[in-house]
């Protein structure tokens, strides 16, 4: 790759009035990762800022890596997130199948026609073969496959089938300089003869991706292709590939490319599958607003302004600009993304996140799987008492467990050690003798007999006072705001609370 001169050839151009058809193709292995899903946010809202349509094709051709339970967990995972398209599975389109192992008698055919027309040639040199040329010659070894098959004779051919050897498919490259204006990085020139020529089928006639994957794009009529920057070094194949589809009549245009900035882990190294945060159902789990997520993965190479970082998505969709995305790599910052995520959490109305919450408060084991009326109503009173302070949904249970334990309530061991001790006693019994008296059990009676008890009777300092009252009633030194909280709990389990430290 270099500097485009002077005299390189531009290949690479989409037609202005062309309806734009972005694509989605992940491979159906492991779970989702937030780099692919970032992906995806970038094509689908590439796609609805320009009134076009997401493809969306699953590249399944690998049998010993692709799996069914992978190809679901990207299906659930696109309905998580609420990103739908327009062609594909379960959707259908003029140009199916969108599973590429269901597509294997289109290779065969591309391919046997790229052959007839000389654009492919047969290969029968072994990696050995290859090297020991290179050595020969006084060449890096490693340089790869140096197109010593292009101009086998008939005779030469024969010779090697003689032998048993099987031929791959390989692409001529072409003689000069590749250029494309990359949507991200501007324009780039790959050198002639930087490139070997590319096998696009194996030897036992099994397409490679360096076929399927510009084959589906060109019968599929996309007009721009964007994907992750470790894809770039295919590029220029496949550009010549579009080049030869072009000339036997397959296609006619080369769709544009954008090449996305690398999503980075900690010290600065790439998010490895193997990061607790590169996994999408990691966040999905912890309570993660797929609002939230989607609105930090955009982040991740983009911003909508300087000064603002908290958005949704239908103004992503107004304001993206694929030339504004960023060509360097991008940190994932898992508190930045939970300070996103909060943000929109305390967006929701208070139906929405009573919906949301609920769930997670089952699976937590606070409600049962059928929860009550009385259950909810519980959790709507508490709800704008804990939605300002939740990162994640997640957070919910151990925020309103203490509402719902009954007879089981008992206070978390390290909070009642720091705050439960003996030196607690004056505290609890001055906060008993002032909550018994009361006329009415409401927040504002409840904060008032406290402070007059505890802070002004006691002489101390309001957060030294109420550590312990906090923790006998809610179990923990982080909750809910305490008056409120006593007042949800009501008199009597309250106070039988507050009795329980003193014996």
């Amino acid at each position: 790759m270099s500097t485009p001169e002077a005299t390189a050839e531009a290949v690479s151009g989409h037609e202005p009035n062309r309806a734009v058809r972005a694509r989605f193709c992940p491979s159906p292995t492991g779970t989702p990762h937030v780099g692919l899903v970032r992906t995806a946010l970038y094509n689908w809202v590439f796609a609805r800022h320009n009134q076009g349509k997401l493809v969306f094709r699953i590249e399944d051709t690998d049998a010993s890596r692709d799996s069914e339970e992978s190809y679901q967990a990207l299906l659930d995972a696109l309905r998580w997130l609420g990103l739908d398209w327009d062609e594909g599975p379960e959707v259908g389109g003029e140009y199916g199948p969108y599973r590429q192992s269901e597509r294997r008698d289109i290779y065969a055919d591309i391919a046997r026609r790229l052959l007839e027309a000389g654009e492919l040639y047969e290969s029968f040199s072994t990696p050995e073969e290859v090297e020991a040329r290179h050595r020969a010659a006084g060449r890096d070894p490693k340089l790869g496959y140096d197109n010593a098959d292009r101009d086998l004779t008939d005779e030469q051919k024969a010779a090697f089938r003689a032998e048993g050897r099987n031929a791959v498919l390989r692409l001529r490259m072409p003689e000069h300089d590749i250029t494309f204006a990359d949507l991200v990085r501007g324009e780039i020139t790959f050198p002639a003869g930087s490139v070997p020529d590319p096998v696009l089928v194996r030897g036992n006639g099994d397409a490679l991706y360096t076929l399927t994957n510009p084959v589906d794009d060109a019968l599929m009529r996309i007009t721009h292709v964007l994907r992750g920057e470790d894809l770039l070094s295919s590029t220029p194949r496949q550009i010549a590939l579009y080049d030869a589809l072009r000339r036997i009549g397959v296609t006619d245009f080369t769709p544009e490319f954008g090449h996305l900035p690398f999503v980075m882990g900690e010290g600065n190294k790439k998010l490895s599958k193997r990061d607790p945060q590169s996994n999408l159902f990691h966040h999905r789990d912890r309570g993660f607003l797929p609002e939230g997520l989607l609105n930090y993965l955009a982040l991740l190479g983009w911003s909508i302004s300087e000064d603002r970082d908290v958005f949704t998505l239908d103004e992503m969709v107004e304001a993206f600009e694929i030339g504004r995305v960023s060509s360097n790599p991008a940190r994932f910052d898992q508190k930045k993304a939970d300070a996103i995520n909060s943000a929109h959490l305390r967006a929701l109305a208070p139906d929405d996140f009573l919906e949301r919450v609920v769930p997670y408060l089952v699976s937590g084991g606070v409600l049962p799987a059928e929860p009550t009326e009385e259950q909810l109503a519980t959790v709507r009173a508490a709800a704008p008492l804990v939605q300002e302070r939740l990162i994640v949904l997640s957070d919910a249970v151990g925020m309103m467990r203490f509402l719902f334990d009954g007879d089981d309530f008992a206070p978390d061991p390290a909070s009642a050690e720091k705050a439960l001790g003996e030196d607690a006693r004056p505290v609890l019994e001055a906060a008993v003798s002032a909550l018994e008296a009361l006329p009415e059990w409401t927040t504002e009676a409840i904060e008032a007999a406290l402070k007059e008890s505890v802070v002004d009777g006691l002489g101390i300092k309001p957060r030294k006072a109420f550590a312990p009252v906090r923790v006998a009633v809610t179990g923990r030194t982080v909750s809910p705001p305490l008056y409120e909280s006593m007042e949800l709990l009501g008199r009597e389990v309250s106070l039988r609370r507050l009795r329980a430290p003193l014996g």
